[in-house]
Formats: C-alpha cells, structure tokens, sequence
C-alpha cells in the first residue's frame, strides 16, 4: 500500500512540475520589441499599446532625437516614413502596422522582405483612431526583394 501512495505522490508532483514548466514557457514567450519615437509624439504610445496587445509583446520605448536618422540606418523608403520606428525580431515595421500583420510577418518571414510600412499617419490606423472615420490604408512589405502590398485597409464614407 505505501508503494502505491509514493507512486500516486510522485505522479501528482510530476503533473505539478509539468504544469509550471508550461505556464513558465507561457510567460518566456511575451517577445521585447524596441521603438524609437520623436518625445514629441504621442500616437505613438497608443500603437505601442495595440501592440502589446493580450500581453503578447512588450514594447520598450526609446525616444530618439534624430528619427530621420534611425529610419536611414534601418532601410526604410522615404516614401514610406511615418512617426515611429519599430524592431522586433529582426524586421523593422514602420509607422502604424496593425499587430495582425506584424504576426502574420513573424510566422511567415518571407524571404526578401525588410519590413512592414503604413506610410504617414492615417486616421483610424491602430494609434490614430478617430471615432468611426477611417481613411483606406495599405501595409507595404519592403526590402531586396521590392515592394508589395500585404493588407488592404477600406475607408470609412465621409
């Protein structure tokens, strides 16, 4: 009988153990993202927020004085700055990128793509939301192997 205890007591351990490791794996897997943003901004703080979405990510902030600067050393097309400048995993995503498409960029790493860009600052973009008004946007995936479009946006009717 006291074998069967210490088998049940070590099978009920073994269980415990497993369920922590997971819960621990869980937790390792929230990624830490940088973005560097003029001070001045203040949309940016609200994409980092879409960002951090479900507690997926963790965005750590670096205001930067010189974002002209960060964007050239980074690769992006001047035709497709915005106001901020995101690093995660290796590509740069800049502008106002909803999350779904910076994951979608992530689980997929096409070959010859630097990054994502929503050039400027459209309205209703993640970050700049402006009550229902929304102007169409698209995501642009850019880098050796050109450009193409990854998502398509609508507008909302005036």
């Amino acid at each position: 009988m006291l074998f069967r205890s210490n088998q049940t007591a070590r099978r009920s351990f073994a269980s415990a153990a497993a369920m922590l490791v997971a819960a621990c794996a869980g937790v390792a897997q929230a990624a830490t993202y940088t973005m560097y943003r003029d001070p001045g901004c203040g949309c940016c703080l609200a994409w980092a927020d879409h960002m951090e979405q479900g507690e997926k990510h963790e965005i750590k902030t670096v205001d930067h004085p010189d974002m002209s600067a960060v964007k050239a050393e980074r690769g992006v097309p001047g035709d497709l700055r915005s106001c901020h400048t995101l690093i995660a995993d290796g590509y740069v995503i800049e502008g106002h990128v909803p999350a779904a498409d910076v994951e979608r960029l992530l689980a997929e790493r096409p070959e010859g793509v630097t990054g994502l860009a929503v050039a400027g600052m459209p309205m209703g973009s993640p970050g700049m939301e402006h009550g229902a008004h929304r102007q169409a946007f698209e995501v642009i995936a850019f880098g050796p192997a050109g450009r193409s479009v990854r998502a398509s946006y609508p507008g909302t009717s005036s």
